[in-house]
């Protein structure tokens, strides 16, 4: 894992991780009300209705999305669960379990390098010092975890 400072979205990166959680709406959008989920739903309005679709009919997991932006360049955007509902602080466990499965899918995948923030750090609010040690277990070096 790599740790760099300032705002993931300009990084020249294969994909981003979106920190999120768990709660749909009677609409069947993702809540995406907030920091890295809102900035990501400003870029690809899609992607409220497409993880909302995925978390009805699966579970509150690591998926991954691929669109083009308005210049016809490919973004993926995995999500990174953090919380279960959206006015909760974010949960260590979720986060810890959701690692392995969004491994597992980069892997998949086969992305090389990824900008994500801080998980659970931001809205979360979880103190850097303790997810810190938990995410560097799960990691490698194609994450760069941003702080601005």
């Amino acid at each position: 894992m790599l740790e760099a400072k300032g705002n993931m979205w300009d990084a020249n990166v294969d994909a981003f991780v979106i920190t999120t959680n768990g709660f749909v709406k009677k609409n069947g959008e993702a809540v995406m009300g907030r920091g890295c989920a809102f900035e990501a739903k400003q870029k690809i309005p899609r992607i409220s209705k497409d993880l909302g679709r995925d978390l009805r009919n699966g579970n509150n997991i690591p998926y991954c999305y691929g669109y083009e932006n308005e210049k016809g360049e490919s973004i993926v955007v995995y999500t990174l669960p953090v919380k279960h509902n959206w006015w909760e602080e974010a949960d260590l466990e979720l986060i810890e379990k959701s690692l392995p499965l969004l491994i597992d899918l980069v892997d998949l995948f086969g992305d090389q390098k990824l900008a994500m923030p801080r998980p659970g750090c931001g809205n979360g609010k979880l103190d850097w010092d303790e997810v810190k040690p938990i995410i560097e277990k799960y990691l490698d070096d194609r994450f760069i975890v941003y702080d601005y």
